[in-house]
């Protein structure tokens, strides 16, 4: 196979790390690569083309998420809208005066956790526990968000809406209801990257003052993003220069990302409720063909957790010599996030949860997505099987 060219007979399940682009958001696109070229921040007619599919596309973002037009940015992805998120928001409130603390779980992406942690030896980051699925415990998050209001300060928290390495589904209306009532003036923000495929945006939206999305997880390409700001919410830009975005994300438009973008989440919501029970299928025939295997364990009950993602700990082996065997019979897959370049470290996210650490160390995760079939299921147990087996054997022997 000659680098850059994909092997079609590679059964994916990885889908939480990236998709496959689709086709819809493919052909969305392929105009604005060759013909389509201009700048949209430009005067002439060929640039008001340009800025015409940027509006097209945001208003078509905006049905979808159920916001306004105008409260849709695009940017570089979800780990630009985290970053502007957590730390355009604690700026923008110093900067007038006031007193702010960045709160998240223990579990939450890097790109929520390494912010939050940067501000804390600041005084200005908190991070708190979950429960035993990897969501944020909303009694210990009640007694911060009060403290940091009886102290006058704002208290800037963000909650992620699906956990990218065992899938569970936080109840942010839920968590929405107990910032709210410890503090009326804080601003909630939500890492829906994972949520896309598998949840409706919308109520999503109407909970928080801040989402971010990243577009190569619902099937557009990498390096596109959506983050929504409800409007009255001031949050301090991240990126400054030409003031496109109404000055919240300056840099020249991507326009073929954007209408991209567009199209595989029009795409995606259309499709949702249907792939989300053929996934939920496939997944649950996944599970229990792996369970079989024996000394394995599903990390988070099915009805808590999105049907794209099924997080096992296997017992007596570990998770890096398991992934190098099924990367040899042609299986993506992956221990944990795949947002750390590549390093097998410990999962901060079991630690939160409390899962052993020998445990913890046969983790795995098969993602499943909009090209996945039930070959490929019925391929992925056959080969998890067979690995598992070799890898006992030899610490039997």
């Amino acid at each position: 196979m000659s680098v850059g060219v994909i092997d079609r007979g590679l059964i994916y399940l990885d889908h939480a790390a990236t998709t496959p682009m689709r086709p819809e958001a493919i052909e969305a696109m392929q105009p604005f690569l060759a013909d389509v070229y201009a700048n949209p921040s430009g005067s002439h007619r060929f640039a008001r083309d340009a800025r015409r599919a940027i509006d097209e596309a945001r208003d078509a973002v905006a049905a979808v998420i159920g916001c306004k037009p105008g409260e849709v940015i695009f940017n570089g992805g979800g780990t630009e809208g985290d970053n502007t998120a957590i730390f355009g928001a604690v700026r923008r409130i110093q900067a007038t005066g006031g007193a702010a603390t960045a709160v998240c779980s223990a579990a939450e992406h890097h790109a929520v956790l390494h912010c939050v942690e940067h501000l804390a030896p600041r005084g200005a980051g908190i991070v708190v526990g979950t429960d035993d699925g990897g969501c944020i415990a909303t009694d210990e998050l009640a007694d911060v968000v009060r403290r940091l209001a009886a102290e006058g300060t704002v208290p800037v928290v963000s909650v992620m809406a699906v956990n990218n390495e065992v899938g569970s589904i936080t109840p942010l209306d839920e968590v929405a209801r107990v910032v709210r009532a410890g503090a009326s003036n804080a601003i909630l923000h939500t890492d829906a990257v994972q949520a896309a495929c598998w949840l409706d945006l919308a109520p999503l939206t109407a909970s928080v003052d801040v989402l971010s999305l990243s577009s190569h997880k619902f099937g557009g390409p990498k390096g596109c993003g959506v983050m929504f700001q409800r409007a009255g919410v001031e949050i301090e830009p991240l990126i400054f220069g030409g003031g496109q975005e109404r000055d919240r994300r300056s840099g020249t438009h991507n326009v073929a990302g954007i209408v991209a973008t567009a199209a595989a989440l029009l795409a995606t919501a259309a499709e949702r409720a249907t792939e989300s029970a053929r996934i939920a299928e496939l997944r649950s025939e996944l599970v229990s063909g792996l369970l079989a295997i024996g000394g394995v364990s599903a990390t988070v009950p099915a009805d808590r957790s999105v049907p794209g993602i099924a997080h096992l700990c296997i017992e007596g082996i570990e998770n890096e010599a398991l992934l190098f065997l099924l990367d040899e019979a042609g299986l993506c897959a992956s221990a944990a996030s795949a947002c750390a370049s590549g390093a097998m470290e410990p999962s901060h996210v079991l630690a939160a949860m409390g899962v052993p650490r020998e445990l913890a160390r046969g983790a795995l995760r098969l993602s499943l997505g909009h090209t996945t079939r039930r070959s490929d299921v019925t391929s992925a147990v056959g080969i998890v099987g067979a690995a598992v087996a070799r890898l006992r054997s030899h610490t039997r022997a």
